[in-house]
């Protein structure tokens, strides 16, 4: 076996990624494309890495709910604040389920709360205090920080994928801001190829150049049908490879490629429970697209020598 994609096994999904880089890069072939239009779009949350028993950004969320839960006493009878303060675990990860299914009404109270929690920070203060839970946290049950939760097996084909002239871009449900100081760490992406859900921002100047700060308003919530119009709107090109692993994905996958251009599209498999998690909850309706049009299905527990690095 090639060095390339060495925490693969040798099985026909590796095989399916080898053959579609080779063939688009294949001058002269008849799915040859372009460095410049060979870019590739990965969520992050359960597909770059590890997203249970609930995202990591929904710690650092809970973090915050429940300091304001602890000062007004009144918040802790109304969720979100409730499920914070009470470190009801299974009210987040039920919201996250429950929207792959549909049903969004306790994503709408999460939001809501998520906008009041950090109202008013700077950009500067939001990123400092989401790299230092990164970087002091750890993951509950894998014992390992949440740096090391990436998929080595992913971070492999980042880097693969670049040495044959891609570019790769997050596009991902999680909030931009909490990505974006440890990309380009953890994954070599950097702050400005990460497209994610957003709050509105505001400009306040002053003596020393003025302050970006988060109003307690939406921007975009980048899931589902929102994912293709994000990805144009800041790349200006269609992907031609894309990685998720839920049925909020299913858009940004059949968007890549398109009509003229070849597409690999990837949709990562739950099923290894001894070195991750088994589940398929929220990614039914993609696994059954995936099924029926041909996509490369990534089996963690087939598919993987190694899971995590180190």
């Amino acid at each position: 076996m090639s060095d390339e994609l060495r925490s693969w096994h040798d099985t026909a999904t590796r095989a399916a990624i080898l053959d579609f880089v080779a063939r688009v890069t294949t001058e002269g072939g008849p799915d040859y494309v372009p460095p410049a239009e060979r870019i590739a779009v990965y969520d992050n949350d359960g597909t770059l890495w590890c997203e249970k028993p609930m995202p990591i950004e929904l710690g650092f969320i809970l973090m915050r709910l429940a300091e304001m839960a602890e000062e007004d006493e009144s918040l802790r009878d109304k969720q979100p604040w409730q499920a914070a303060y009470e470190k009801d675990y299974g009210w987040l990860g039920e919201t996250i389920t429950k929207h792959y299914h549909g049903d969004d009404d306790n994503l709408k109270l999460l939001m809501g709360g998520l906008l009041q929690a950090f109202a008013g920070q700077s950009v500067e203060h939001y990123s400092s205090a989401a790299d230092a839970f990164l970087r002091a946290g750890k993951h509950p049950t894998l014992g390992r920080s949440f740096h090391e939760c990436g998929y080595l097996p992913m971070i492999e084909l980042l880097r693969y994928l670049e040495a044959n002239g891609f570019t790769n871009y997050i596009a991902s449900g999680g909030d931009r801001d909490f990505m974006r100081p440890v990309t380009e760490e953890i994954y070599g992406i950097p702050s400005e190829r990460v497209i994610g859900s957003s709050n509105a921002l505001s400009y306040t100047d002053d003596d020393h150049g003025g302050t970006v700060s988060y109003e307690a308003a939406g921007d975009f919530f980048d899931d589902g049908p929102v994912k293709p119009v994000r990805i144009w709107s800041r790349i200006g090109k269609r992907p031609i490879i894309a990685a998720g692993n839920s049925n909020g994905d299913i858009p940004m996958l059949r968007y890549a490629g398109g009509k003229d251009r070849p597409a690999l599209r990837l949709l990562l498999l739950h099923d290894d429970e001894e070195r991750e998690f088994a589940y398929t909850a929220g990614a039914e309706t993609s696994l059954e697209l995936a099924e029926k049009h041909d996509w490369t299905v990534v089996s963690i527990k087939n598919d993987w020598a190694e899971v995590f690095a180190g």
